[in-house]
């Protein structure tokens, strides 16, 4: 059986695509090269080992590794079943296969990716959070890596619409990472769809999150960054979805914030300014209608992103201050929205908030907002 787009590979077939995968030293470039070569996996393993880097994946691994995906409820995608997304399937490098937990159903949906900084600002999580759910109520699916600050509340923002949210992990499907959103990846498998290039059991590592990233872009038709320092990693998605000739779009910030340099660095050099869901539509390549009306979300000025992700709070006033410190920037937030993120007693918050005004940190704004003090 040759290898074109079929709306399921046999097993067997699945299986080969699989052992090559997880074949130490090769990769999807690789694979299309001994591909023209010899025509289908099933040849390059029957006759193409020579070509190889080293031994391929036995085919007792790559079983095991099925049957423990299937255990837990997923599926194993393959690159030309009519399953893998299209959008990823185009981009140079589309992963050989890739583990789904989850509504798979939403690959046939567009994706807008919503990432950021993981040391997220009170204002950006609040933003990221509304803006995702408004596009969610539109009809696009939330793309992002489940990682601290922005990536969450991306996530939380797409479970609140019809479109709902990908979580795109740098670990297995079955690893929670960071611990504390264990129960975000649950919530995200079962209203969602979580998926992975990695095996099954796969720690996090540093090395694998830029081609997490990959994938993230080349899910989706553009690529919107709430929140991003210089050289950080959103930027690399940025960088990455521009190659795959995705739509960037940044959200403005004070300069006067360093987690907002890299978004506005974005801007000079080209990307779309956005402020509000509507910027986005614009930009989207066809045009879409809203499922149900949607309450208009503050714009980013008075915005923050809740997305329930701050450092885990206890009763120490201690953690509590460095938590508010945290979420605080030049940008006024709202007190009550401040609390809300800290998921902590409100005296304790407002002691925290007292604290900073004695040691001159804290500027109180109209309307029961602060900020920090940046000079």
């Amino acid at each position: 059986m040759n290898d074109q787009t079929v709306d399921e590979f046999p097993v067997d077939l699945k299986l080969n695509w699989l052992r090559l995968a997880r074949t130490r030293g090769v990769g999807p470039r690789m694979v299309d090269r001994l591909l023209q070569r010899h025509g289908t996996v099933t040849r390059i393993l029957a006759r193409g080992l020579a070509d190889l880097p080293s031994p391929p994946c036995s085919l007792s691994t790559a079983r095991c590794e099925m049957e423990a995906i299937e255990a837990l409820g997923g599926r194993l995608v393959i690159r030309g079943e009519g399953l893998y997304p299209a959008a990823l399937a185009v981009i140079d490098d589309a992963p050989l296969a890739f583990t789904a937990l989850g509504r798979v159903e939403l690959f046939e949906t567009p994706s807008l990716a919503v990432i950021g900084a993981r040391n997220a600002s009170g204002n950006g999580r609040y933003f990221a959070e509304h803006i995702a759910a408004a596009a969610s109520h539109h009809g696009l699916t939330i793309a992002s890596g489940l990682a601290r600050g922005i990536d969450t509340a991306a996530h939380r923002g797409g479970l609140q619409g019809v479109g709902s949210t990908i979580a795109v992990l740098g670990c297995g499907v079955d690893i929670a990472y960071p611990p504390e959103n264990a129960g975000l990846l649950a919530e995200i498998a079962e209203r969602g769809v979580v998926i992975s290039e990695r095996p099954m059991g796969a720690p996090p590592h540093a090395s694998q999150f830029p081609r997490r990233n990959r994938i993230i872009a080349g899910l989706s038709w553009g690529v919107l960054v709430v929140e991003a320092a210089e050289r950080s990693g959103s930027l690399m998605t940025a960088r990455m979805a521009l190659e795959q000739g995705r739509e960037v779009m940044a959200v403005p910030g004070s300069p006067a914030d360093p987690r907002h340099r890299g978004t506005n660095g974005l801007i000079k050099q080209g990307a779309a300014m956005v402020e509000t869901l509507e910027d986005v539509l614009e930009l989207r390549p066809a045009p879409m209608r809203p499922t149900r009306t949607m309450p208009a979300h503050t714009p980013p000025a008075a915005c923050s992103t809740s997305d329930q992700m701050c450092k885990p709070v206890g009763s120490s006033c201690e953690i509590q201050l460095e938590s508010v410190i945290d979420l605080l920037g030049p940008e006024p937030l709202a007190v009550d929205e401040l609390i809300r993120q800290c998921q902590g007693n409100v005296a304790e918050v407002q002691d925290a908030l007292l604290t900073l005004e004695l040691e001159g940190r804290l500027i109180r704004h109209a309307g029961n907002r602060v900020s920090l003090e940046m000079g």
